[in-house]
């Protein structure tokens, strides 16, 4: 059964940790308490020498509908600044991660959201799932490095589609443009065998090697 109490969950096994959003009545949208706690476990998990592989998902049949958008409302351009700044930091040391980091993603996976499942290595989705940046039918340009990191997926002309119109895809989509790796019907259960098939063959410092010659 699930913790609702808990915004986050951490689950431990054998050099693997899963990190699941765990908002789904709020579509695990992303306040600033639970982007400093992420950070927090990130930094910990990193720490961590015998850890190699780190799962990302959501609870509830949802990955994440990014940002909470009622938080973000409250805003002033002080705190919308720090607001941004600690969300571009995260990604950037889930990216970096020595682990390497795989997002399991099930149901929507929009605007922040989607900016956290392109900072892992890999995107492994259910076929009912969907991406989109939604903000751009705001006027609002994503600012956790989703400018950075979709181009670099999906190519120039792709990143500029989906930025500029806001157009929602399905995960048929996003497999053929290279946004997702591949479509599983169990997205967590596959890419929980998955991993534990990763850290049987690699160390972690072949994986941090390996992802250091990919950079």
């Amino acid at each position: 059964m699930t913790d609702t109490a808990r915004p986050i969950l951490l689950e431990e096994r054998e050099k693997i940790a899963i990190l699941t959003l765990n908002r789904p009545a709020q579509l695990n949208c992303l306040t600033s308490a639970m982007m400093a706690e992420l950070a927090t476990l990130v930094a910990e998990l990193e720490q961590r020498e015998t850890l190699c592989a780190l799962i990302v998902t959501g609870a509830g049949g949802v990955f994440s509908a990014g940002a909470d958008l009622n938080e973000v409302a409250a805003l002033d351009p002080t705190t919308a600044y720090d607001f941004s700044r600690r969300g571009q930091q995260l990604l950037m040391d889930l990216g970096n991660a020595a682990p390497v980091t795989i997002a399991a993603i099930d149901g929507y996976c929009l605007g922040g959201g989607l900016d956290i499942a392109m900072s892992c290595d890999l995107r492994y989705a259910t076929p009912r799932s969907s991406f989109q940046h939604p903000g751009a039918r705001r006027g609002i340009i994503t600012g956790w490095g989703g400018t950075q990191r979709l181009p670099r997926l999906v190519g120039v002309d792709e990143a500029r589609r989906l930025l500029i119109t806001g157009d929602r895809i399905d995960a048929a989509e996003a497999f053929r443009i290279g946004l997702i790796n591949q479509i599983c019907d169990d997205a967590l259960g596959y890419v929980t065998q998955f991993a534990e098939s990763i850290v049987h063959r690699f160390s972690r410092e072949q994986l941090l090697n390996l992802k250091a010659a990919l950079t």
